[in-house]
């Protein structure tokens, strides 16, 4: 019914570096019939359990990259985007193509975009995961490892990931 709605939030290193682009996370939330919002902890547990989740990803990548293209203020901005992905949507070949369409249909800059994925998503199969983050990191795109250290394969599986930056898990 396209009642998602995209929110931002920056993401702050802890160094202070000068010359760094702003980076950003999109969030994303629903809009209940009531106008109320809805946080993603409320529907995204089913819709990984209902295997929809992939095309609520494909939801946001598509609005995240329309937004990136044509708002005039971000086309001359510095930011670097972060997307969540889930899970089912990192071992899916037909998703990877989609983002690569998406890139050429609406010309946003891959370098921009830095694709998370949490830890546990991407060892439960890291074949999938490894292929994917490759192709993508070919074009430009790149990759965040989410909740990192919440898995107890943290260290002797960060070596094979092709992943760009950590975002070490608060716990």
């Amino acid at each position: 019914e396209d009642r998602f709605v995209l929110y931002f939030q920056p993401i702050v290193p802890c160094a202070n570096h000068q010359n760094q682009d702003k980076q950003i996370e999109i969030l994303l939330r629903m809009i209940d019939e009531d106008g109320a919002i809805i946080s993603p902890a409320s529907f995204l547990p089913a819709s990984e359990k209902y295997n929809i989740v992939t095309s609520i990803d494909r939801w946001v990548i598509s609005h995240t990259m329309e937004w990136l293209s044509s708002d005039p203020v971000c086309k001359g901005w510095p930011v670097t985007i972060s997307i969540n992905l889930s899970g089912q949507s990192i071992c899916n070949r037909e998703m990877m193509k989609f983002i690569i369409d998406e890139m050429d249909n609406t010309g946003v800059d891959p370098g921009r975009i830095v694709f998370e994925v949490t830890e546990t998503s991407a060892i439960s199969n890291i074949t999938a995961a490894t292929s994917f983050m490759l192709t993508l990191r070919g074009c430009g795109f790149r990759f965040s490892l989410d909740d990192f250290g919440s898995g107890l394969y943290s260290f002797a599986y960060l070596k094979k990931l092709p992943v760009d930056f950590l975002k070490i898990d608060g716990a």
